[in-house]
């Protein structure tokens, strides 16, 4: 599971303004970095200006996905993922950005003012954070612990199965030796009553 891309954009006219955003192209080879980056913020300006205001859309593109989620004021983020990262960690990601940017940055400086001089800088460390959705969303964490668990049930149910079958062994056993052992302790008390000293 990895994160890619994290984009702010503004869905204005004319066009589609990229705010401000952080990228993980560590995974490409150094001579294809800059090409990727530049197609992933193309890929997320050309989805952001085809979606509607007050949508959420997921869009493949070969081996990833692009989550995109457009506010109604025009505020816009997308999350470029491999295909396994969860869909709702991504939803949860883009509202909390969202939300954290138009508090911080003023939006009458959307339509106009450059990526350079926004005053935005908490991106990468969001991009890093979420690489691992388990680590960063409490619902995944809890839902990984549950799919632990579970693991470890059917393991557990499984050992027992086949106990079972040898404690069924081991109660017959004892059944047997339930009999044998109340015949000794008879014996062993009537052995012992001759020998009282009063």
């Amino acid at each position: 599971m990895r994160l890619y891309s994290l984009s702010v954009l503004y869905k204005g006219e004319p066009r589609v303004r990229l705010l401000k955003a952080a990228y993980d192209v560590s995974s490409f080879s150094f001579f294809q970095r800059s090409s990727v980056q530049e197609f992933m913020t193309f890929t997320s300006q050309l989805i952001v200006e085809r979606s509607a205001l007050g949508s959420r859309a997921s869009v493949k593109e070969q081996d990833y996905l692009c989550h995109v989620y457009v506010r109604s004021d025009g505020l816009a983020g997308v999350v470029i993922a491999d295909n396994e990262y969860p869909q709702r960690v991504c939803f949860t990601l883009l509202d909390k950005v969202l939300d954290e940017f138009s508090r911080q940055v003023s939006k009458m400086d959307w339509p106009s003012v450059s990526p350079a001089n926004i005053n935005y800088s908490a991106l990468d460390g969001y991009l890093s954070k979420y690489q691992n959705p388990r680590d960063a969303d409490p619902m995944t964490r809890v839902q990984a612990e549950l799919d632990e668990t579970k693991i470890i049930l059917h393991n557990t149910m499984e050992s027992l199965l086949e106990r079972g079958e040898k404690l069924d062994d081991l109660v017959s056993k004892s059944e047997v030796l339930g009999a044998q052992s109340k015949a000794f302790y008879k014996t062993a008390r009537k052995q012992n009553s001759c020998c009282e000293i009063m």
